[in-house]
């Protein structure tokens, strides 16, 4: 084989590979788009810091969020970003990456799957709520109980709001968890 002719050849596989090689990489715009329950969203405000905390996490961008319902809208590659693993592995491998990067101030979940016509919304006013740490604290504590959907914790406000599936909690058991743990709820009237 003459050397000219080599010198093509290797350079006609290697532009072959790197066009191949590109064209396996989808571009952003053409990642799907995928949603995800957002625990941490607790105060309209906490939009920008989520923000902030995905531009910490390479290949995944955020689009939007629904504060809502809690719910924001995300575009990566599942491969690219947490590598290979069933969905229930994906969403557990991106819930601690946004923990981490937000000291477990936010957490990715699965979409809900109670239908939001079937939720209850309560109210409960608290004492006490004076700042965004405050907050979280107290929608931290109302989270996590089973059959909470969804929580915002305002201290401008001064109250938490849930959304709540009624087959698996109440209203009740919300407030005496909440006294339990040291907080003082308002009484009716009360300032």
């Amino acid at each position: 084989m003459n050397r000219t002719f080599s010198i093509t050849l290797t350079c006609g596989v290697i532009f072959a590979a790197a066009h191949l090689f590109a064209q396996e990489e989808p571009k952003p715009a053409e990642l799907p788009l995928v949603k995800h329950n957002v625990t941490g969203l607790f105060s309209p405000d906490r939009a920008e810091d989520l923000a902030q905390v995905i531009k910490k996490i390479p290949h995944v961008e955020l689009v939007s969020v629904d504060f809502k319902t809690a719910e924001a809208t995300f575009r990566y590659d599942e491969k690219q970003a947490f590598g290979q693993g069933k969905p229930e592995q994906i969403i557990e491998r991106f819930d601690n990456l946004v923990r981490s990067n937000s000291y477990s101030t936010f957490g990715i979940r699965a979409l809900r799957t109670v239908p939001a016509d079937k939720l209850q919304t309560v109210e409960i006013p608290v004492v006490g709520l004076d700042c965004k740490a405050c907050s979280l604290a107290l929608y931290e504590i109302v989270f996590r109980v089973e059959g909470v959907e969804y929580a915002i914790a305002s201290f401008k406000e001064g109250k938490v709001t849930v959304r709540i599936d009624p087959e698996k909690t109440n209203k009740a058991a919300l407030e005496t968890l909440l006294k339990q743990r040291g907080v003082t709820l308002k009484v009716d009237g009360e300032k």
